[in-house]
């Protein structure tokens, strides 16, 4: 929930719903839509109760009482000389593709009352990016919306060409009336009626089920199996962080098609937007949570493998070998008025998908997914040599995308990659901490040619490929003035000269020396970039800086993840607890959950850390971090012991 937000979010087997203090649906859009989601559609966009005629009294507003789960008091309209008939409790679960409602009406009186209870149902069917506030509207020729009623609800269709989504109303009791809405904007809104007899003191129980049918997922789809989460049961902090983390994975996790055409279970990036997967997002959570998890590597790794590139589509910006950048599953990717069905617009997925390939060998000691995806392996490094741009320019680079993602490194909004003034550069452009994860890309790719595929002469070539990378890259991306890495170089070869946090990430890929390397990390600490907090991903001072832009000054948990691996990895032990202790004690100021993003405020200015306005949360990333935090403290300890 983000500042503002009053909306209660219910999350379970790759469904949300999002629900207001009364625990109804208005058809909201903008930064936060309300309504039922499932596979990038909002499958209930009206779900407003009333009692006696009149909007309820909230005696306690909407809560959640488990990530999936909600409940609330609400009662007619009364006065103290006539207070309400009675009383209504609710809870409402979501699980795969369901909405479930149970109300119990319980009475106040001595005798028999009547209660009315009317339920205004929609279901729009809206495609997630047309709920964006982003000004953007995209015609739907042929769209045909439906309702009818059935024996027991009601059925709600959308039908346009070969696109066919169903939204069903199961009702126990049945409703002794269902009337159309006048005005509704597709004139499918329905009211539906109960008159519930209550005898003295009595009670009596109305139970809704709203299920979604997608288009092109099968009615009896299984869910995903998510074990329930334990109680917490330690208490230092870090652990308390890291078993909400594994929670919210869980409940982030989806079903996906592997390379074999094996469903397999990966972490979709985050909610509201993202509950889908991404390359970049997917691939780093499972590379922090490889030494627990290593099973949610193998699944992302199949995943990605399966969805690489065969071809070349300028639409979607696919090429042969590239990792995809996001997949979706909504109308507007299937009539390809937006670019993300399979969408490849990122670099660094790529380097990123050889990376952890190789760390999954080397953690469990397992060559079978080496095997497995040795092709898909050698189709990345090709893709890197070149369409990446690894030959041609000498380092990745990307061309903004004017259909898609103007940056396609992980700070991929627009205006990001800035210089100090805070003008966006321009390419084909080189981002620093990418030319790190193709350096590590290359080594780990060339240990399991060697090791697994007993080629020689390959891994010789790739190794040989990446000494090059790393010589010319402290050349030309080290800023002598500021002693620091460039952001990016431009499309002229300029350094982008804004002080940003991708200079960590150099730490954990290695391809700085150790001296540049500690120069680096100590710089991250110092008051700009180190909010007591977390580090921010622009130092302040900077013209461009601004505590609550999404990139330019905000703190991300993954990103401060990367870097205090980066920081172990160069005995930085001080700096590692610094860095462990201010994210620790941010989550512990969202019961132990860390966000997406938090603005760049100063610790010292609030007694917690401000949120970002527009944080998806849970978030894959931000709830693998404390893993990779862990992993990052043990390791420095172990140094400083050795």
């Amino acid at each position: 929930m983000t500042p503002g937000d009053h909306h209660v979010q219910l999350v379970r087997d790759a469904t949300f719903a999002r629900l207001d203090t009364d625990a109804g649906i208005s058809g909201t859009r903008g930064t936060t839509p309300d309504g039922l989601f499932l596979r990038d559609a909002r499958h209930l966009s009206r779900w407003q109760l009333t009692v006696d005629g009149t909007s309820p009294i909230a005696l306690v507003p909407a809560e959640a009482t488990a990530d999936d789960a909600a409940e609330s008091v609400l009662t007619p309209q009364g006065t103290r000389d006539k207070p309400p008939a009675y009383t209504v409790f609710r809870r409402q679960t979501v699980t795969a593709g369901t909405l479930t409602e149970h109300l119990r009406l319980v009475s106040n009186l001595p005798h028999p009352v009547t209660a009315r209870l009317d339920l205004t149902v929609d279901a729009d069917f809206a495609d997630l990016f047309e709920l964006r506030a982003d000004n953007r509207h995209y015609s739907k020729p042929g769209g045909r919306y439906t309702a009818h009623t059935t024996p027991d609800g009601l059925h709600f269709d959308y039908h346009r060409a070969d696109w066919h989504a169903r939204t069903t109303l199961t009702c126990h009791p049945i409703p002794d009336a269902v009337d159309t809405v006048q005005g509704a904007a597709q004139s499918t809104a329905r009211t539906l009626t109960w008159h519930l007899r209550l005898d003295a003191h009595g009670e009596t129980e109305l139970q809704l089920t709203v299920r979604a049918r997608p288009h092109g997922l099968p009615p009896d789809a299984p869910a995903v199996p998510h074990p329930p989460r334990q109680a917490p049961t330690a208490t230092d902090h870090l652990t308390r962080t890291c078993e909400r983390g594994l929670a919210d994975v869980d409940l982030l996790t989806i079903p996906v098609t592997g390379v074999d055409g094996e469903e397999v279970h990966v972490p979709a990036a985050g909610i509201p937007w993202f509950l889908t997967l991404f390359g970049r997002d997917s691939l780093l959570t499972s590379y922090f949570l490889l030494p627990y998890r290593p099973d949610t590597a193998a699944a992302t790794l199949s995943a990605l493998a399966a969805a690489q590139g065969q071809r070349y589509d300028a639409f979607g910006g696919e090429q042969p070998g590239r990792i995809v950048h996001e997949t979706r599953h909504g109308e507007l990717a299937h009539f390809r008025q937006v670019p993300y069905g399979r969408y490849y617009g990122t670099v660094d997925a790529t380097p990123l998908f050889l990376v952890l390939l190789h760390a999954h060998y080397e953690t469990t000691g397992d060559r079978s997914l080496a095997v497995r995806l040795e092709r898909h392996a050698r189709q990345a490094v090709e893709w890197m040599l070149t369409d990446g741009g690894l030959e041609q320019h000498g380092y990745l680079v990307y061309t903004p995308d004017p259909g898609g993602l103007v940056n396609q490194s992980w700070k991929d909004s627009a205006g990001a990659i800035c210089f100090t003034d805070g003008t966006q550069a321009q390419g084909p452009m080189a981002v620093s901490e990418v030319q790190g994860y193709a350096y590590d890309a290359l080594l780990r790719t060339a240990e399991l040619a060697h090791e697994v595929w007993r080629d020689e002469p390959y891994a010789h070539r790739l190794r040989d490929a990446a000494a090059r990378l790393r010589s010319r890259f402290t050349t030309d991306f080290w800023m002598p003035k500021a002693d620091f890495p460039a952001l990016a170089l431009d499309g002229d070869g300029h350094q982008v000269d804004a002080l940003a946090s991708d200079a960590g990430h150099l730490l954990w890929s290695g391809i700085l020396d150790a001296d540049h390397a500690r120069r680096v990390g100590r710089r991250l600490l110092e008051p700009d970039f180190f909010s007591g907090w977390a580090i921010r991903t622009l130092a302040a001072g900077q013209p461009p800086y601004h505590p609550l832009s999404y990139h330019r000054g905000s703190a991300w948990p993954h990103d401060n993840a990367v870097i205090t691996l980066g920081l172990a990895r160069y005995r930085l032990a001080d700096e590692v607890d610094t860095v462990t202790e201010g994210l620790i004690a941010a989550a512990a100021h969202h019961g132990h959950r860390l966000p997406e993003v938090i603005a760049g405020y100063d610790r010292s200015a609030t007694t917690g850390p401000v949120p970002y306005p527009h944080s998806c949360s849970p978030q894959a990333w931000a709830a693998a971090a404390p893993l990779a935090l862990r992993t990052a403290r043990q390791q420095a300890r172990s140094d400083r012991h050795t």
